[in-house]
C-alpha cells in the first residue's frame, strides 16, 4: 500500500508468511556491485532518542554530541529527543553485532553510494508510517532496526520483521510528557539484566575475547510481565485484539 518493495509472497496462516528467499553470502569477498538475489548483511538502526546502548557510548566518548546533530559542548541527557534520525549499521552475520562507519557498512555489503542512501530513504519512509500510526495510539517509537536484500534483479526489498517489541524501543507518550520514561519493549528484560550485573559482565567478557557466560534464566515474575507486555503492546500497535 506505501510503495516500498518488500519480500512478502503471502500468508498461508496467521502465525505463518511465505517470502522471497535470498542467498546468505558469508565471504564478503564475494559480495559486488553487480551480486543479486542476496541478504545484505547489516542491521540498519535509525535512532530518535538518547537511549539504551547509544547512551552507553556517548557517555563513553565513542559517539559525541555533534555526531547527533547538537551544538559542541552540549551533554546529552538519558531519553532526549535528537535533532534529527540518527542512522547507523552494525554487522548481521556476526556472533554478536559490531558498529560500523558508513564507509564499512558499504564496503562489506557492496553498496554503491545511492544504494546506500536508498537504504536510508526507506528506513526513514518506513518509520514515518511508523509514528503516524503509533502516535495515535499513545506510543513513542523511540529507534528501531531494519533489515534488507537484493531480488533477482537487485532491487532493493525490506525483509525479516520490524516494528516489534524484538526490533524497536517503545515508550509510552503520556508519562514521557510527565518527564517519566516507560519502556514498553524487550529494553525491559535489558534493564534487568544490567540490574543483575550480567549486562556488563557480558561485555566486559566480549572486550577481552573471552568466553560468554550463560545468560541466568529469568525469574517467573518477569517471564509473567514480558509476556503480558507483548499481548498489551500487540493490542496497541495494531488496535486488534490478541
Amino acid at each position: 500500500k506505501e510503495g516500498i518493495n518488500n519480500h512478502y509472497i503471502s500468508e498461508p496462516s496467521p502465525d505463518r508468511m511465505r517470502v522471497k528467499r535470498v542467498d546468505i553470502i558469508r565471504d564478503y569477498s564475494k559480495i559486488n556491485g553487480s551480486t543479486t538475489n542476496y541478504l545484505i548483511p547489516l542491521e540498519v538502526i535509525c535512532r530518535y532518542y538518547a537511549a539504551g546502548s547509544l547512551m552507553d557510548r556517548i557517555k563513553d566518548g565513542k559517539v559525541k554530541e555533534t555526531d547527533l546533530g547538537f551544538p559542541a559542548g552540549h551533554v546529552v541527557k538519558e531519553g532526549e529527543k535528537l535533532p534529527k534520525p540518527f542512522i547507523e549499521c552494525t554487522t548481521k552475520l556476526e556472533a554478536h553485532d559490531e558498529n560500523l562507519t558508513d564507509e564499512e557498512a558499504k564496503k562489506m555489503a557492496g553498496l554503491s553510494d545511492e544504494e546506500f542512501e536508498e537504504i536510508k530513504r526507506t528506513v526513514l519512509k518506513i518509520d514515518a508510517i511508523i509514528d503516524r500510526e503509533c502516535s495515535k495510539r499513545g506510543l513513542i517509537h523511540c529507534d528501531g532496526k531494519k533489515e534488507f536484500a537484493f531480488d533477482k534483479n537487485r532491487k532493493l526489498m525490506v525483509i525479516d520483521t520490524f516494528g516489534t517489541l524484538d526490533e524497536d524501543r517503545w515508550w509510552d507518550a503520556d508519562e514521557y510528557a510527565k518527564g517519566n520514561i516507560v519502556q514498553l519493549s524487550k529494553e525491559f528484560v535489558r534493564q534487568y539484566y544490567r540490574e543483575t550485573g550480567y549486562h556488563k559482565a557480558l561485555y566486559d567478557a566480549r572486550a577481552k575475547g573471552e568466553p560468554e557466560p550463560d545468560i541466568p534464566a529469568l525469574p517467573q515474575e518477569i517471564v509473567d510481565r514480558v509476556s503480558k507486555l507483548y499481548v498489551d503492546m500487540f493490542e496497541r500497535i495494531t488496535g486488534e485484539k490478541f
